[in-house]
């Protein structure tokens, strides 16, 4: 029976697996999970989720700066369709018509031009204002106000107008004394003087700011300013000078 036993042949040796030379796709303990593609959801790094609530949660500056602005902008559109319908009124109740200015006389004394000494002039002006209304009445402001008279481009002398008041369809006149000093005449202009001398017809310019108020009913506007613009010619620069020509046009600053 021993003999029997040690007869059997040995059992076959546990062969191990074949090695492969391709390697494994995936590393082991590693899965592949397919999920459709409508079912993925990304959630952002925690920074990113903060950052992005807190854009969320500012409010907008320049909302309430907006706001302002349109309002403002419709209030003053209101306002001035509101002043446009109280001028239209008011134009339709008083009817105002234009004032009217011109100068009536001239005075000139202190020039000589016998002589190239330089010159200190004397001219006093007759200025003619006319309210036509029926309703308005006009008060000038002295303080701020300029008479100048000009001979091309030489002034030769200035003043102010005094304080006044125009009441409805009446006519002023204004005697206004213009003085100017130790004025040096070129050659050419005193040389264009005494020819235009002896023609009779020496061109002046005279220039006056007004400033002025306007009543209508019992309402007092605010200050204005009229600018009256002259060209003047006289026949001589003497005491008794005559108008031999005149033109003249004015504006209104409102504001």
């Amino acid at each position: 029976m021993a003999d029997h036993l040690h007869s059997q042949p040995p059992p076959d040796a546990v062969k191990p697996p074949p090695i492969s030379d391709h390697k494994p796709l995936l590393p082991q303990g590693t899965y592949v999970i397919q999920i459709p593609k409508d079912q993925i959801y990304r959630i952002p790094p925690p920074e990113n989720s903060r950052k992005a609530q807190k854009l969320a949660n500012r409010k907008p500056k320049r909302s309430c700066c907006c706001r302002c602005f349109c309002w403002t902008l419709a209030a003053l559109f209101i306002l001035l369709i509101l002043l446009a319908v109280a001028a239209g009124v008011l134009y339709l109740v008083f009817r105002p018509e234009k004032l009217k200015y011109s100068f009536d006389n001239v005075s000139v004394t202190g020039i000589n031009l016998t002589s190239s000494a330089p010159i200190s002039p004397k001219i006093t002006v007759g200025m003619r204002s006319e309210n036509p209304n029926d309703k308005l009445t006009v008060f000038y402001v002295g303080k701020g106000s300029s008479v100048d008279v000009h001979y091309g481009d030489v002034k030769l002398c200035n003043g102010v107008l005094p304080t006044f008041r125009q009441d409805a369809n009446n006519v002023t006149v204004i005697q206004t004394v213009l003085r100017g000093e130790n004025i040096v005449l070129a050659r050419d202009v005193h040389s264009r003087l005494v020819k235009q001398e002896r023609e009779r017809r020496v061109p002046l310019k005279l220039t006056v700011k007004a400033p002025l108020k306007v009543k209508v009913g019992a309402v007092k506007t605010w200050e204005m300013k009229v600018t009256v613009k002259c060209d003047v010619a006289v026949d001589r620069f003497v005491q008794k000078s005559k108008i031999v020509s005149k033109s003249c046009g004015y504006r209104v600053d409102f504001w």
